[in-house]
């Protein structure tokens, strides 16, 4: 039988797992014996945490999985936390989730590094396999060749490019629409939507061909010639 300790403000799963620990945070318990419940049954280590203060300490002490942050919790919102965790280096994919989502909040949420942006209301298994399916995937892109090669390139005068953002980028490159980039990072069609519009406002691109025009004019070191490839 499992069950749940509690320390403070967060609740560990006390079970023997395999897949490493992942970091839920969200202020409706509900929500939290759920997921916890469907994440241990894949072999997973469960801390919740029903605020942000205790999620940032513990962040910092250990890196988890993953981390599944609402973005409506007391005291700092999840935004809050993705600034404070720095998340765009964290070694860890972060998740918002939101009840009141909208593309503004999505594009913030992925400014401030995010990986996926989710809507509730959602199916628990559903999210589960998502979230599972990104995971691999971004181990996978951490270790690829094509991601260190992706990396080097500069646009000289311009704003840097994000990790996440050179990723989509060498979807668009290869013509992959919004849909077909996101099956294959296993993120949402609107997360890579607002890395799409990022990428050409900081390239100042106003289409898909001046996009290309930059990358072959401006660009310094190597490109993609095929899109990273991830866990099907």
């Amino acid at each position: 039988m499992r069950h749940c300790r509690t320390f403070g403000a967060e609740t560990r799963m006390s079970v023997p797992v395999a897949k490493g620990e992942i970091f839920i945070v969200d202020d409706d318990p509900a929500v939290r014996q759920v997921l916890s419940l469907l994440f241990t049954r894949e072999g997973y280590a469960l801390s919740c945490f029903a605020d942000g203060s205790a999620l940032v300490a513990a962040a910092r002490a250990r890196t988890p999985v993953c981390i599944i942050l609402d973005v409506h919790i007391p005291g700092r919102s999840g935004i809050e936390i993705l600034r404070q965790l720095e998340s765009e280096n964290y070694p860890a994919p972060i998740f918002i989730i939101s009840g009141r989502g909208d593309i503004p909040m999505a594009v913030e949420a992925v400014k401030h590094g995010a990986l996926d942006f989710i809507e509730k209301p959602f199916r628990g298994s559903d999210l589960v396999q998502r979230i599972m399916h990104a995971v691999a995937a971004w181990g996978h892109r951490s270790k690829t060749a094509e991601t260190r090669e992706l990396s080097l390139v500069q646009f000289p005068g311009r704003e840097p490019l994000t990790r996440r953002e050179r990723d989509v980028l060498a979807h668009i490159i290869v013509g992959a629409s919004n849909k077909e980039a996101g099956r294959l990072l296993q993120i949402s069609p609107r997360t890579v939507e607002v890395h799409r519009a990022r990428i050409m406002e900081k390239l100042e691109a106003k289409n898909l061909a001046e996009l290309m025009r930059i990358l072959m004019t401006e660009g310094r070191g190597p490109m993609l010639a095929a899109p990273i490839k991830t866990p099907s």
